[in-house]
């Protein structure tokens, strides 16, 4: 047994060398040295994160930041970073910061020729639907989403044989083949208005909002249009609960409670604020509460507070997972290899391009997206497909 044991530690050694002298090693590149130049460089970047990264950290994520902006210039490339990505990725190598709709137009609008989306595959896919001449990767192919899973064009098919003649509204947060399927999309902002255009625009009293069915009970409190609904969630939203909000205004009296309408109902009833994620962080902006719990996915509130540093974030929060598998990493790896490319065949994309488009097109809301809590705190009946 002893005799074996330098035989052992020397193949460790060599298998441990070629790991490290391999620059493609399992996928990735060899690790990128810490400079003072570089430290200099990501200064205003660290002012921002330093509250959310360690320094150890830092030493791995600013070389990896400054690489991937040189070479964002070197290949035309833009990253769109939503809400729900960590501060590294938010604040240190995003051109365009938000929900996943904004994401989408400002990808559309940008001179770029490359878009890496820092987030999961169905908002790569609407920036497909909006910019199909444009080359969309997403670092990691299996970021999913557990609400734009839980429902499939096929699905929507059957839905509008069950209910011909009512006008299907579709969350954003859903494949281009479900919106291919639809009549308009809605993000969290407009769902209110999108609905009540819909109603009016096809004459009934009656629309069916697919797939979040938190947020189409939240709508349909703030309306009196019906509302038809599928039974998909957000895993990161569902997990609240009353108590939780309970625990936290037990803790901390002070703090305002800001929520997403995908959580539900008895969350907005309990909370101080509802509104999209773009809608929170305006919040927070505007009021600068001494204290704020974000009810929602947790890294927002970590991007929030680089904004706003006066005011103290208390949890609870949920990680999202899927959106946890885009890395600097992976993004890296996107830009360099130009991997993985986002493609949506032409008959869906077209079709899901109206949909969109339509929502695009519909004027403003006339007063800013929040959702009314006096109505909230009413009960109404939806039905459940």
């Amino acid at each position: 047994m002893a005799d074996s044991a330098p035989a052992f530690f020397e193949t460790l050694e060599m298998l441990t060398l070629s790991i490290t002298e391999d620059p493609m090693a399992d996928g990735f590149a060899a690790p990128l040295e810490f400079t003072a130049a570089i430290e200099a460089e990501t200064a205003q970047v660290w002012d921002k994160v330093k509250h959310h990264v360690t320094p150890m950290e830092w030493r791995a994520q600013a070389p990896l930041i400054s690489a991937i902006n040189r070479l964002k210039r070197e290949k035309n490339a833009a990253i769109l970073a939503h809400n729900y990505m960590t501060p590294d990725i938010f604040h240190g190598v995003g051109d365009f910061v938000g929900d996943s709709l904004a994401l989408a137009k400002e990808a559309a609008k940008s001179d770029a020729k490359i878009i890496i989306q820092a987030g999961v595959h169905f908002m790569a896919e609407t920036s497909k639907v909006l910019s199909p001449e444009k080359k969309i990767l997403i670092p990691d192919l299996k970021a999913g989403c557990s609400l734009a899973s839980s429902i499939t064009g096929a699905d929507v098919r059957l839905i509008k044989e069950r209910h011909p003649g009512i006008p299907v509204v579709t969350y954003v947060n859903t494949t281009a083949d479900v919106k291919a399927e639809t009549d308009i999309c809605c993000t969290s902002a407009n769902a209110v208005q999108v609905v009540e255009w819909a109603a009016k625009e096809w004459g009934v009293d009656k629309v069916i909002l697919i797939p979040d069915e938190y947020l189409a009970r939240n709508v349909a409190r703030q309306t009196d249009v019906k509302i038809i609904a599928w039974a998909g969630h957000c895993e990161v939203h569902k997990r609240f609960t009353a108590s939780d909000i309970a625990d936290m205004r037990a803790a901390w009296p002070g703090a305002e409670v800001l929520a997403h309408p995908e959580c539900p109902a008895e969350i907005l009833e309990a909370a101080d604020f509802a509104g999209s994620t773009a809608a929170m962080n305006d919040y927070v902006a505007a009021r600068k509460p001494a204290q704020v719990v974000l009810i929602t996915e947790c890294s927002m509130a970590s991007n929030v507070q680089a904004e706003s540093p006066a005011t103290q974030f208390i949890g609870p929060c949920n990680m999202c997972p899927h959106m946890k598998r885009i890395t600097l990493q992976n993004i890296y790896d996107a830009l360099v290899y130009e991997q993985y490319e986002v493609t949506v065949d032409a008959d869906i994309l077209d079709r899901a391009r109206l949909a969109v488009q339509r929502m695009i097109d519909l004027p403003p809301p006339a007063v800013p997206a929040r959702y009314d809590l006096v109505k909230a705190r009413h009960h109404v009946d939806v039905e459940l497909i």
